[in-house]
């Protein structure tokens, strides 16, 4: 058979190009730009200038939101309403699978296994194979749970009749702890001070008022207590119905009301709840009241006895899970079961891209909820590396985060190889190793927020060293080692740490200098810093956990700057501070101070449009007469945080309080940021630096940060090495989690971890000074350090 050829262009070859015209997402301004298809295209700048919104919150925006309009209107009534960007053109779009840094469910019911469906696979397999036969593959889930019902039912058809039924379901929850692997405790004295009775205001449980009716009242005034009676002489009965009692019906002033025993209430008013998502002082109360402990039924595996007893070649289903996906994979490899090939076979490549991807050392059981950013990004990236599928857009968000220089190489690989199925592949990075490998490089700036959002550069990175641009000026940055280092003043012991993989490691942790803690992804880092100093007295923690916050909150509320600025206002015009709070009693009775007013279209994109009452500002009228030193309150939310600090700092509108917190936002490379911008809109970098500001405030001689580099650009690296500095000449000690090799070469002392990751690691490789670790590269840390620095 022959084939025709020719030099004409067939016209389906002509859409190379993804064409973006006018974005004005966040902080963009009237962006366009063409990417090349096909190719692997990086988008750098410093951290907030516009790489996310152009990305995520433009192209893959876009893209999924055609994607859901083309399901029918009663699917899309199920599915999340997405907003049309701020754009004038956008074509030439491909599928978009976006793998981004967003942490996975905090459930507790949420492991690797689940996320990634290998425990689905491992079910099958063992309900299968599994001797003795116990169920199918729920019988081995522990999230399900064993029912069994009898009865009768009426079946309307024809003539109706009861017909008798049973129903079993067997599932592989273990009944003690709910397949949570753990128990908890709470500590009654925590609760209540028992040698007092209700009446005398016995409840020691934060915001439980002595008049509230929702609270202590139902319980003084429910009939079934004596509220004068001490609680430590209620008898037996008394206390059965004090703190477990179902829930009752009880008048209360002729009020309707239910009442519940206290150990129920609680677990529901506050267990229920993520714990991170609490506000502190209610984070403090729960940490001091309840333990928690693994279960003693099921030894944490949260699986039943049934579901342990069922074996494969003397391996349990929770045996499996808690391998090490590495050796998971090879015990796979050895099944040798004709009956269950394709499983095996698909189970075997799921394990196998865990090992690629560099998380060999997870096990299935793992919590998701414990992953890092970085974990959590590669973890999704599983589900995509044997994908058959070909002209898709891959967007990642800075996918060597929490990388070791060891493994960003393999990072690059894959990025390639995806590219080289014929997938347009767009990343948001800051690591000079990624950007090298680039097709084409697209540069923001030239600052950020308001002085960013613009292209400042396209092409190569040849171009780019050349371009005089942030980015390429920073490009072939190496931050030197010392000359002299500083002597530290004591030292924090750590003795026989055991947790996760840690080997009973010994460390003494120098005080009063800076120390990084290193090693491959998977080594023990955070086990040994978490799990041995975060939770000493005089520790402050800033990890990687998320920020919680609605489109409401802003670095002013998150921080606690607002509460200074509201009582200045109040006391400079005589009025309360209420009113100056657009989710209090100055909020413009409009938007219920939104500053927009939403409009729901069911399952077309709602449509938000500014409020004609407040015009955006989210106060009422009354409220915005008020001034402090010329300015009204929503003037002042407008303000940069640079130009605050000079507000607050003096003359009329001085406020001590609130030029402290300022100051610290400036320290930490957030001067730009307006005060009144929603969280929501923050780039992952600017989230970290502003939780740093905000612990900066805290009382404590150490800091614990949790690579603090993620997000950052290496213009922005420099500033973070003098904040590091600054803090330790003030008498702080502080310890850095991290991989970046400029916060290594600028380290007092190295604590490195190794040699590999899982059961690989979990010892210490090194300690000393960073130059004596160059000097000796004995270990992998040691020899990219050395290269680093051109030792």
């Amino acid at each position: 058979m022959s084939r025709a050829t020719g030099t004409r262009t067939h016209a389906a070859d002509s859409h190379d190009l993804i064409r973006v015209h006018g974005a004005r997402v966040n902080n963009l301004k009237d962006v366009s730009i063409e990417i090349p298809k096909r190719r692997l295209t990086v988008f750098t700048g410093v951290s907030g200038s516009g790489k996310s919104s152009l990305v995520f919150n433009t192209i893959a925006a876009e893209s999924q939101r055609l994607i859901n309009e083309t399901y029918s209107a009663f699917v899309q009534g199920f599915m999340p309403t997405l907003v049309r960007p701020e754009v004038d053109v956008l074509e030439g779009l491909t599928t978009a699978i976006i793998v981004d840094q967003q942490r996975m469910g905090g459930d507790t019911r949420s492991t690797v296994g689940t996320a990634t469906d290998a425990n689905a696979m491992l079910r099958i397999l063992f309900s299968r194979l599994g001797t003795p036969h116990i169920g199918p593959p729920s019988a081995y889930s522990f999230n399900t749970a064993s029912v069994k019902a009898s009865g009768a039912i009426t079946v309307e058809r024809g003539n109706k009749k009861a017909v008798k039924a049973t129903f079993n379901r067997t599932g592989g929850m273990c009944t003690e702890c709910e397949g949570r692997g753990t128990v908890s405790d709470i500590d009654l004295t925590q609760l209540y001070d028992d040698s007092k009775s209700l009446a005398e205001g016995a409840f020691t449980i934060p915001g439980w008022k002595s008049d509230s009716f929702w609270t202590v009242r139902v319980y003084a005034e429910s009939g079934l207590l004596d509220p004068d009676k001490p609680i430590a002489k209620f008898t037996k009965k008394e206390m059965q119905d004090f703190l477990y009692r179902e829930p009752t019906k009880v008048k209360v002033e002729g009020v309707n009301l239910t009442y519940e025993g206290l150990i129920p209430k609680i677990q529901k008013s506050f267990l229920s709840k993520d714990k991170d998502s609490l506000q502190p002082h209610i984070r403090a109360f729960v940490e001091r009241a309840v333990t928690f402990t693994t279960c003693p039924a099921c030894d944490g595996t949260r699986l039943s006895e049934g579901a342990r007893s069922s074996k494969i070649a003397g391996i349990s289903i929770a045996d499996a899970c808690a391998m090490q996906t590495s050796d998971l994979a090879a015990w796979i490899r050895d099944l040798d079961e004709p009956s269950v090939a394709p499983l095996l076979t698909a189970l075997g490549q799921t394990l196998d891209s865990f090992v690629e991807i560099g998380l060999g050392y997870l096990a299935l059981d793992r919590p998701a909820g414990t992953l890092s950013g970085g974990e959590a990004q590669r973890v999704k990236m599983i589900r995509h590396l044997g994908s058959s599928l070909t002209d898709t857009t891959y967007v990642f968000d800075e996918p060597t985060a929490g990388l070791h220089p060891h493994d960003i190489q393999r990072m690059n690989n894959l990025l390639l190889r995806l590219r080289d199925k014929g997938n347009t592949v767009l990343v948001v990075e800051h690591k000079p190793e990624t950007i090298t490998v680039a097709d084409h490089i697209v540069d923001l700036g030239p600052g950020a927020g308001a002085a960013g959002g613009t292209v400042c550069f396209e092409g190569t990175v040849d171009g780019l060293r050349a371009s005089g641009t942030v980015t390429g000026r920073h490009f072939d940055d190496r931050a030197a080692l010392k000359k002299s280092t500083r002597e530290p003043s004591g030292t924090l012991e750590v003795r026989g740490a055991s947790a996760n993989n840690l080997r009973g490691v010994d460390v003494d942790i120098p005080l009063g200098v800076l120390t990084v803690v290193t090693g491959v992804a998977g080594s023990g880092k955070s086990s040994l810093i978490h799990g041995s100093v975060a939770g000493r007295d005089g520790v402050v923690t800033v990890d990687q956990s998320a920020i919680r916050g609605s489109r409401r909150s802003n670095p002013a509320t998150y921080t606690g700057l607002l509460d200074p600025v509201r009582k200045a206002f109040a006391k400079a015009n005589d009025v309360k501070p209420g009113l100056f709070s657009a989710n209090s009693e100055g909020a413009c009775p409009t938007c219920n101070g939104a500053g927009v007013v939403f409009t729901d279209l069911a399952m077309m994109a709602g449509v938000a449009t500014v409020c004609e009452e407040c015009e955006g500002k989210r106060f009422q009228a009354s409220v915005l007469e008020y001034r402090l030193g010329g300015r009204d309150i929503s003037e002042v939310l407008a303000m940069s945080v640079a130009e605050a600090e000079e507000f607050f700092g003096s003359g009329d509108a001085r406020t001590p309080a609130a030029h402290r917190v300022l100051e610290r936002l400036v320290d930490v490379g957030l001067g730009y940021l307006s005060l009144g911008q929603p969280l929501t809109t923050l780039s992952g970098g600017e989230r970290q630096r502003l939780k740093l500001a905000t612990h900066m405030g805290e009382k404590g001689g150490v800091y614990v940060l949790d690579e603090p580099t993620t997000g950052l650009h290496l213009a922005d690296v420099e500033q973070l090495l003098g904040l590091l500095d600054r803090l330790v000449d003030s008498g702080k000690s502080v310890v850095v989690i991290e991989h970046h090799q400029a916060v290594m070469a600028h380290a007092d002392w190295i604590i490195d971890l190794g040699p590999g990751a899982g059961h690989d690691g979990g010892t210490l490789v090194f300690e000393g000074t960073p130059a004596d670790l160059v000097a000796a590269r004995s270990t992998l840390t040691g020899e990219h350090l050395a290269r680093y620095v051109g030792a």
